[in-house]
C-alpha cells in the first residue's frame, strides 16, 4: 500500500473520543508461524491529533464515492459520519467484504470440530457438493485453496461473473470450469471459491450460511446480519452481497483486532487470527499479500491486514496502532487500485495513520 493511488445516529455525526465501547487489549498471538501481525501491542487509549483527524475526516468528505467512514482506536470509535446514501447505523451491502466474514465462520467452523481442517479436499468435507463428471483435480481442490482463492478453476468473477449467477446450479457450474492453473499454484480472484466454501459450511454443518452468520458473529458481537442472496439451491452466496452496517462492521473488525476476542470472550480462535494473517499467495491485481480472506500490506511502517469490496468498501485494521477504520462507498461505481481504492489507501496512509502516531 503506498500514499498515493496505486494501494439513528445522524448522517454527519462525529462521536466524542470518550463516548466509548470498552476497550480490550488486543491478544498477543505468537506461535510457530512467520510473520505474526501481532507482533507489538499498541498504546492504550483512543487519542488522536485533532487537527490530523478532522483533515482526514474533511478529506475523505471531498471523495463523492465515499458514503461513510467510521475510525476508532482501541475500540473507541472516535469518528462516525455519514457524507452521503444510509446512516452508520443502516446496513448497506459490503459486496466482497462478504469473503471475509466468510473466512472467519470457517475458522469459527474449524474450532468446533464441524470442518477438521484446512487441509481437508473439499470432496471429504461436503462430498455431496462434487458433481461425478468433473475433472479428477477437483477433488484435490482442499478449504485452503478455496480460502485463498487458489483452487485452480477459471474464475467466476469479473467478466464471468454474470453467466455463472445466470447458470442452473452455481456449485456444479463453479466445479465444472476448465482449469486455469494447478490446484494452490496461484491466487485466481473468484467469487465462485468463496460460494464452494460457503455451501461447504452449511453441507458441513446442517445449517445455512445466514444461521451460522447470526449465531457465530451476529449473536456474540451483538450485530444484525440480513438475509442476503441465495442460488437456486437455497445456498446463501458465500462471497458477496452479505449487509452490514458501518457501525456492525467496525465491529467485526474490533474482533479480528483483539485477536478473536469479543467482551474478553473467544468467538474465534487466536490461532485462526494468527493463521489468516499469515501471507499465502498474492493478489494479481493489487500486488498485496493474501492470506485467509484478508489482504496484508504494509503502510508507513506499520502492517496492515484488510477486507475489500466492490466499489470502495473497506475494512482496516492497523493492530500496531489499535486501529480499526470502515469505509462504505457507492456499491455500483467501480473502486480499482489505481483509482478509487488507492485513493481510499492513500486517506489511511496520508491522514489516518498520521492522526494516531502524533497523538
Amino acid at each position: 500500500m503506498t500514499s498515493t493511488p496505486p494501494f439513528r445516529l445522524g448522517r454527519r455525526t462525529v462521536l466524542a473520543a470518550t463516548a466509548a465501547t470498552a476497550a480490550v487489549a488486543a491478544a498477543s498471538l505468537g506461535g510457530a508461524l512467520t510473520r505474526p501481525l501481532f507482533a507489538a501491542q499498541p498504546a492504550a487509549g483512543a487519542a488522536f491529533d485533532p487537527a490530523l483527524l478532522d483533515r482526514a475526516v474533511k478529506r475523505a468528505a471531498g471523495l463523492d464515492q465515499i458514503h461513510a467512514l467510521v475510525i476508532g482506536r482501541n475500540g473507541t470509535v472516535v469518528s462516525a459520519e455519514a457524507f452521503r446514501g444510509p446512516a452508520v447505523n443502516r446496513a448497506v451491502n459490503v459486496k466482497s467484504v462478504s469473503k471475509t466474514i466468510a473466512a472467519s465462520l470457517a475458522g469459527i467452523a474449524i474450532d468446533r470440530g464441524v470442518l477438521r481442517g484446512v487441509d481437508v479436499p473439499l470432496a471429504e468435507a461436503a462430498p455431496g457438493l462434487v458433481p461425478a463428471a468433473v475433472d479428477p483435480r477437483v477433488r484435490r481442490i482442499t478449504i485452503a485453496d478455496l480460502l485463498t482463492m487458489q483452487a485452480g478453476l477459471e474464475p467466476t468473477s469479473g467478466p464471468g461473473y454474470g453467466r455463472w449467477i445466470n447458470s442452473r446450479n452455481w456449485v456444479v457450474d463453479a466445479l465444472r470450469r476448465p482449469f486455469v492453473t494447478e490446484p494452490g499454484a496461484r491466487m485466481l480472484y473468484s467469487t465462485g471459491s468463496y460460494h464452494l466454501l460457503g455451501a461447504a459450511l452449511s453441507s458441513a454443518s446442517g445449517r445455512s450460511l445466514l444461521a451460522l452468520a447470526r449465531d457465530w458473529l451476529g449473536e456474540p458481537l451483538g450485530i444484525e446480519v440480513p438475509s442476503w442472496t441465495r442460488d437456486p439451491q437455497g445456498f446463501y452466496l458465500g462471497g458477496n452481497n452479505m449487509a452490514l452496517s458501518p457501525l456492525d462492521l467496525f465491529r467485526f473488525g474490533e474482533l479480528w483486532r483483539q485477536g478473536g476476542l469479543w467482551n474478553g470472550q473467544p468467538v474465534i480462535s487466536a490461532a485462526w487470527v494468527e493463521a489468516s494473517w499469515v501471507p499465502r499467495t498474492r493478489s494479481p491485481f493489487s500486488g498485496d499479500d493474501y492470506g485467509y480472506g484478508w489482504f496484508l500490506a504494509k503502510a508507513k511502517g506499520h502492517r496492515i491486514a484488510y477486507a475489500r469490496g466492490y466499489g470502495g468498501q473497506m475494512l482496516y485494521l492497523v493492530p500496531s496502532l489499535g486501529l480499526t477504520v470502515v469505509v462504505t462507498s457507492d456499491p455500483t461505481r467501480p473502486a480499482r487500485s489505481d483509482g478509487h481504492v488507492g485513493l481510499l489507501n492513500a486517506l489511511l496512509t496520508d491522514d489516518i495513520i498520521p492522526a494516531a502516531e502524533m497523538a
